[in-house]
């Protein structure tokens, strides 16, 4: 009776109306340690107090799986395929994207192993400064944070260029402001707005290319409206190789252009509800992508489309009526489908920009995390938003418009050459930190059996991944100061607009050993952090949940697990 007269009491509380609700929104998210492992008093000071730091952990394994199989698939496949055919040939195409998956299926799988163990924001930025130097990750942070930034505005235009298909009465600057509007109300809407619209987006990208392999092969063995048989006359005349050695070189930067992104998958591990069973599966998927999106539709194209093609030739810019993909449809005489390819290389595009947002804003709150840049930027509001890191990349956003101006391509050429090899020196040092890792692990008593999820490849794998990673670089200093092509001469311009990232990355490096030159120096062994944000792991459960599952499997169930 008490409770009821109580009750009757107490004033009745408002809801709030919907304008108060998104107010409140931006209001900073609580602070919560539940579930994570906190480090021990020595150990190095690599990694945020607080490893949960606010973020929404909403993401699911199909969230995951789809990031993985087609976040990345973009106009770098899509465009940037067929300057890579030009230069270096349908072989040459072939070998270097082969080179560069197999570099990729280590660094996925070594960054799957370490996402699992320590699901933080950041992800493998942060990993170089708790795993190898300080020093090193601010530099590695900020280089892939520029990376993305630049990505933004860079795949605006390219997404108007690719309306320009169709036609050109409406000016390029006000479909930049559409599709900019569209992904910034996307990132307001937080990881579940971007996993959601990237599910989206790879299922159509995935089912594009899966009917292109199928149409392809059609086309070339001549089943198509225009009857020309294709085979593989394009390997004999032209040729299967142009510039020689040269031009494989040349191949390198374009593929790792067009696999980047793929890493995405660890840094979003921090907002995943279970990285643990979700980021094994998801890891693996890497393989089949490199294998059937990349390998097989690109050896298809380099046996319909021939490297002297005009349309490859006389390509300005990222339009799409250069895609090598049109291309080959347009050979293959099918009328209708030229226009439904250009509609998934927009969404293509669209994506990568989605993508890129996410990407440059939660990097740049890690960073602020671990004191790497200035603290606003690590604000996160109640939805899990890092409000201040997105509003720095959608300002970057802006860019795009400088590309109207009669010289803004040159301001963009400059901008991408700051994080042209963004893609190497990440994946170097995802691959490096996963060796350390080991040995620190190793180090301080631990076993293999603590670790949740093991790399597939291996520190084997991650070895040749480095070693990889290293030798794409050199091939890369080697085009930079003999350009590809009979009437390009060496120059320093030509040398920086290529190899630009390099310096900027060890003047990052200096700097920052200069100014913190007390506290930044080499993690070793004893004062490597191995235990901070771990979600709380039993060795005696991850052992229960082997033992219950294996009996259960048969044969083929295990071959299915162990690669997909």
């Amino acid at each position: 009776m008490e409770d009821v007269i109580q009750f009757a009491i107490e004033p009745t509380k408002k809801k709030d109306n919907f304008f108060q609700r998104i107010i409140s929104s931006f209001k900073p998210a609580p602070a919560n340690d539940e579930g994570t492992e906190q480090k021990p008093a020595d150990a190095a000071i690599t990694t945020p107090p607080n490893a949960e730091s606010g973020l929404k952990r909403t993401l699911t394994g199909r969230h995951l799986q789809m990031i993985a199989i087609g976040g990345s698939i973009g106009t770098g496949l899509f465009v940037g395929s067929g300057s890579s055919l030009t230069t270096g040939g349908p072989a040459s195409v072939l070998i270097g994207f082969l080179i560069i998956g197999v570099m990729l299926y280590t660094v996925v799988n070594a960054l799957g192993e370490l996402a699992v163990m320590y699901p933080v924001q950041g992800s493998f930025n942060i990993y170089s400064t708790r795993f190898l130097d300080p020093a090193w990750g601010f530099a590695m942070g900020w280089n892939y944070a520029m990376g993305w930034l630049i990505v933004l505005p860079l795949e605006l235009s390219a997404a108007a260029l690719v309306v320009e298909y169709w036609t050109n009465s409406v000016p390029v600057g006000v479909w930049i402001t559409i599709f900019f509007v569209l992904i910034i109300i996307i990132n307001l809407f937080g990881v579940r707005g971007y996993a959601e619209t990237e599910f989206v987006f790879s299922s159509i990208k995935v089912l594009a290319i899966i009917g292109f392999i199928i149409l392809a092969i059609v086309i070339d063995v001549g089943g198509t409206p225009a009857h020309r048989y294709f085979g593989v006359q394009t390997w004999h005349n032209p040729g299967a190789f142009k510039n020689g050695f040269h031009g494989l070189c040349t191949v390198f930067v374009n593929a790792a252009f067009s696999f980047g992104g793929t890493e995405l998958v660890g840094l979003a591990a921090a907002e995943t509800a279970n990285p643990r069973k979700t980021l094994p599966s998801a890891t693996k998927q890497v393989f089949w992508r490199i294998a059937l999106f990349y390998i097989i539709s690109l050896l298809l194209i380099g046996f319909i489309v021939p490297s002297n093609n005009t349309r490859l030739l006389n390509a300005v810019g990222k339009t799409a009526s250069a895609s090598p993909f049109v291309i080959a449809i347009d050979l293959g005489g099918v009328k209708v489908l030229p226009d439904i390819f250009n509609v998934v290389i927009l969404i293509a595009v669209l994506s990568v920009g989605n993508s890129s947002t996410f990407g440059s804003s939660r990097t740049i709150a890690a960073l602020a995390g671990v004191g790497q840049a200035p603290k606003i930027c690590g604000y996160i509001d109640r939805k899990g938003r890092p409000m201040v890191s997105l509003l720095i990349a959608i300002t970057f956003g802006f860019i795009a418009y400088i590309n109207l101006a009669g010289g803004g391509p040159t301001v963009f050429n400059w901008l991408m050459a700051i994080s042209g090899l963004s893609g190497f020196f990440t994946w170097g040092s995802i691959c490096a930190c996963h060796i350390r890792f080991r040995q620190g692990w190793k180090h301080q008593g631990h076993t293999l059996d603590e670790i949740p999820f093991r790399s597939g490849a291996g520190v084997i794998g991650s070895w040749i991944g480095l070693i990889l990673n290293i030798l794409c670089l050199i091939a890369q200093f080697y085009v930079a100061i003999w350009p590809v092509g009979d009437n390009v001469k060496p120059s320093a311009k030509a040398f920086f607009k290529a190899y630009l990232a390099a310096p900027v990355i060890i003047l990052f490096y200096v700097v920052y050993k200069i100014i913190y030159w007390k506290t930044s120096s080499f993690v070793t062994n004893e004062k490597m952090d191995v235990i901070s944000g771990r979600r709380q792991i039993d060795l005696d459960e991850i052992e229960k949940e082997k033992n219950e599952e294996s009996p259960h499997k048969g044969f083929f169930k295990r071959i299915y697990k162990f690669w997909c």
